[in-house]
C-alpha cells in the first residue's frame, strides 16, 4: 500500500470535520512562556490545555497539533493571546497517553484500518496485513499505535479481537479497553496467588487475639462474593462493645511483591453491571482474604467500646482470627428487623445482636448529625440485564436499614483508626474531604438566593453543619434538586499524606482502612499499623517517603475507575432506552448549559434537550443561576418537565419537550 493510501485513511474522519489554515508560526511567533499540560481533543478536531496553575486552558488548532492525540502530555509554545486562556501550538509530545486504543475494524483486502470508539481521537488507524490478527470487518478491536506521524495519519497492530458488537458483554468489553482496564492477571502474579494457602495454619494464629468464640456475621448483598468485613456486637451496662473485623490482606500480600505491584497499579476493583474486575486474583479475594461463613480467617479487627451517645470511649487495634457465624445479607437482615418471623426463627441466635446494632446505627447517625455533618439524598441506580447482557431494567437502588448499619459501623471504625494514628504521628494514607472553595459557596448562594431560600453560613470559614442545616429544612418539592446542587458544590475526596480532615463527615481525622481486598489505600493502611503494632514508632521511617505516592496513585484510580463505570452505565441506560422512542416520560431538569437541558427521569436516566429544540430562539444561559431563558421562557435546574424521547446515538439520549 502507498503512502499516499495510507495517509488517504489516516485523513478519512479529519475531513469529515472541517480543517484549518495552519498558523505557521515558529518559535519566534511565541509571545508567551512555553507551558505543559494534558490535551483534551474535541470530536471536531481542536482542543485544548489544562496546564496547572493557568485559569483558563490554552486553544489548540486541529491544525497545530503537531501529531498529538487526546490525553497526551504536551508541550506548548502560546501563540496568540486573544480570547479566553490563548492559542497555542503543540511542540512536542512530553508523555504519550496509552499506545491501545479500541475501535471498529475495518478490512480491506488483506488489510484494513481501525475507527476508535473514542470520537476525540481524530483520524483512523491503518492496519498492514501482517497486522490485522485476522480480524473481520464489524468487530471491536484493540489496535496498538506505533507511529503518529505530524499529519494526522497513523499506523498501528491490532492486539486483541473483542468481537463482534452484538456478542454478550463485547460493548462492555470494549469500555473496560479503553480505559486499558484487564480482568485477567500476569503471569507472575497468577503464580504468587496460586501460591497462596487455601487455609489458616496454627502458626499463623499464634499471637493473634482470638475471636473465634464471638458472634461474628458478614452483612454484605445477595451477589457478594469477597467479604472483606465482619461485625460483632455486645450491650451491657450503657456501653456498647462493638468489633470491626477487616480482611488481614497485608498478611498475603506482601509489600514489594508481584502481588503488591499489580494492586497499586490497579488501585481498586472496578464494578460493572455484568462483572468486576478485581484488585485482587480471585484466589485471594474471594478465598483465603475472604470472610467466609464457618472458615477461620485472619482480621486486623479494631474492637470500640461506645456509650449511649456514641461517643468511643475506649478502643484498641489487634491483629486477630475470627469465624464468622453467618453470612447474612441487607435484604435479610432488614426483613429480620421488620419482623419475618420465618427469618427471625432461622437466625435466632442473632436477631437480638441485629436489634441492638440497628439502635448502635442509630445512635452513630444522630452523634454525626449533632456535629453537622451532611447528609445527601442521592440515590444510586441498577441496572438490570438479561441472559443475553442486554439492560432490561433501570431503577433506583433501595436504601435498607441493613446498609445504614455497616455504613455507620464502618465510618465509625474509619476514623477511630485515623484518629488513633494521627496521635502517633504516623506517615499515614488519610481520606480527606476539604472546604468547597469561595466561588462555589458563592455560586450555590446566588442559585438558593433565587429560589427564595437563604443559606445562612460563616463567610470566612463555612462548616459542614451550614449545609447540614439547609439540605434537613427544605421543601419535599425542591429537595431533590438542592441536594444535587450542594453537592456539585463540594470538592471531590481524595487520598492524601497530610490529615486535612473530611469537611462532608464533619470529621477531625478520616481513613479508608475496612475494604483491603479492593482498595489499595486500605491495604497500605493496614501495612502501616501491623508494623507499629509491631515494633512502635520505629516502624514509621519506612513509609515517610511512600505515602505521597500512594495517595496520589490511589486518587488517580479511582478517578479513573468512576469514569470507566459511568461510561458503561451510560450506555446501558441508552440500550435500555433504544426501544422507547415517541414515548412520554416526567422527569426533572438535572442540568442546564448554554447548549440545552439535562433531564433525569424519576428511573435515573437522564437526557439532554438541545437548545435548538426549544420554542423561540435567543435563550441565554445564566450559569449563577442554572437557568436558560429568553423573553418567553424560563428554564431552571429542579424544574419537573415532560418530555419525549426523540432519539438514542451510542451514549446520547436525546428529549423533546412534551408540549
Amino acid at each position: 500500500m502507498s503512502k499516499k493510501q495510507k495517509n488517504q485513511i489516516g485523513r478519512a474522519r479529519k475531513s469529515k470535520s472541517g480543517s484549518r489554515k495552519g498558523s505557521g508560526a515558529s518559535d519566534r511567533d511565541f509571545v508567551g512562556e512555553k507551558l505543559v499540560g494534558i490535551l483534551e481533543c474535541s470530536p471536531k478536531g481542536y482542543g485544548f490545555v489544562a496546564v496547572k496553575g493557568r485559569e483558563k486552558d490554552v486553544f489548540v488548532a486541529m491544525s497545530d497539533m503537531n501529531g498529538a492525540m487526546h490525553g497526551d502530555k504536551v508541550e506548548i509554545g502560546v501563540i496568540s493571546n486573544r480570547k479566553g486562556g490563548g492559542e497555542g501550538r503543540v511542540l512536542r509530545i512530553a508523555e504519550h497517553a496509552s499506545p491501545n486504543v479500541v475501535g471498529t475494524f475495518t478490512g480491506r483486502g488483506d488489510y484494513g484500518y481501525v475507527t476508535p470508539d473514542n470520537a476525540r481521537i481524530g483520524w483512523d488507524i491503518y492496519v498492514a496485513p501482517q497486522n490485522t490478527l485476522k480480524a473481520e470487518s464489524g468487530e471491536k478491536v484493540v489496535v496498538e499505535i506505533l507511529t503518529r506521524p505530524a499529519d494526522g495519519s497513523a499506523e498501528g497492530k491490532i492486539v486483541e479481537i473483542l468481537g463482534n458488537p452484538d456478542d454478550k458483554g463485547v460493548d462492555i468489553l470494549s469500555v473496560i479497553r479503553s480505559y486499558n482496564l484487564y480482568e485477567t492477571f500476569p503471569k507472575g502474579v497468577e503464580k504468587e496467588a496460586d501460591a497462596t494457602p487455601d487455609s489458616v495454619s496454627a502458626d499463623e494464629k499464634r499471637g493473634r487475639r482470638d475471636f473465634t468464640a464471638d458472634t461474628v456475621i458478614t452483612i454484605d448483598g445477595d451477589d457478594s462474593r469477597d467479604f472483606d468485613d465482619a461485625v460483632s456486637l455486645n450491650f451491657n451496662g450503657g456501653v456498647y462493645t462493638l468489633s470491626v473485623h477487616i480482611a488481614d490482606v497485608a498478611h498475603y500480600v506482601k509489600s514489594g511483591s508481584k502481588l503488591d505491584k499489580e494492586a497499586f497499579k490497579r488501585g481498586t476493583s472496578v464494578y460493572f453491571p455484568d462483572r468486576v474486575l478485581p484488585m485482587l486474583p480471585p484466589k485471594l479475594s474471594n478465598g483465603i482474604c475472604s470472610l467466609n461463613e464457618g472458615e477461620d480467617r485472619l482480621t486486623l479487627s479494631v474492637v470500640m467500646e461506645i456509650d449511649e451517645r456514641g461517643k468511643v470511649i475506649k478502643s484498641v487495634i489487634k491483629e486477630g482470627v475470627i469465624r464468622s457465624l453467618h453470612r447474612m445479607t441487607y435484604n435479610k437482615v432488614a426483613k429480620i428487623l421488620d419482623g419475618d418471623e420465618e427469618l427471625c426463627r432461622e437466625y435466632s441466635d442473632i436477631v437480638p445482636m441485629l436489634r441492638d446494632m440497628k439502635v448502635l446505627s442509630q445512635i452513630l447517625s444522630n452523634k454525626r448529625k449533632r456535629r453537622g455533618a451532611i447528609e445527601f439524598e442521592i440515590p444510586e441506580s441498577e441496572i438490570v440485564l438479561d441472559e443475553k447482557g442486554i439492560a432490561v431494567d433501570v431503577k433506583k437502588k433501595q436504601s435498607l436499614i441493613s446498609h445504614k448499619i455497616i455504613e455507620e459501623f464502618m465510618l465509625v471504625a474509619n476514623e477511630t483508626i485515623a484518629e488513633f494514628m494521627f496521635d502517633r504521628k504516623s506517615p499515614f494514607v488519610y481520606r480527606a474531604h476539604e472546604v468547597p472553595p469561595p466561588e462555589k459557596i458563592e455560586a450555590l448562594e446566588e442559585f438558593l438566593s433565587g429560589l427564595g431560600i437563604e443559606f445562612k453560613h460563616d463567610e470566612k470559614a463555612p462548616k459542614s453543619s451550614d449545609f447540614a442545616v439547609l439540605l434537613e429544612n427544605l421543601d419535599e418539592r425542591i429537595a431533590p434538586v438542592v441536594n444535587r446542587v450542594a453537592l456539585r458544590s463540594m470538592t471531590k475526596a481524595s487520598y492524601e499524606a497530610v490529615n486535612k480532615g473530611h469537611f462532608g463527615l464533619a470529621a477531625a481525622f478520616y481513613c479508608h482502612f475496612t475494604s483491603p481486598i479492593r482498595r489499595y489505600p486500605d491495604l497500605a493502611v493496614h501495612r502501616i499499623i501491623k508494623d507499629f503494632l509491631k515494633n512502635g514508632n520505629k516502624a514509621f521511617s519506612k513509609y515517610e517517603n511512600s505515602v505521597a505516592e500512594i495517595a496520589a496513585q490511589s486518587s488517580e484510580r479511582e478517578r479513573l475507575a468512576e469514569k470507566a463505570e459511568r461510561d458503561v452505565d451510560d450506555m446501558k441506560k441508552a440500550e435500555y432506552m433504544k426501544d422507547k422512542i415517541g414515548q412520554k416520560f416526567r422527569g426533572v431538569i438535572s442540568g442546564v448549559t448554554e447548549w440545552g437541558l439535562f433531564v433525569e427521569l424519576d428511573n435515573s436516566v437522564e437526557g439532554l434537550i438541545r437548545t435548538e429544540n426549544l420554542d423561540g430562539d435567543g435563550y441565554q444561559y445564566n450559569p449563577r443561576l442554572m437557568s436558560l431563558s429568553n423573553d418567553a421562557s424560563f428554564y431552571r435546574i429542579g424544574d419537573p418537565v415532560n418530555v419525549i424521547l426523540e432519539s438514542v446515538n451510542d451514549a446520547r439520549i436525546n428529549f423533546v419537550l412534551d408540549k
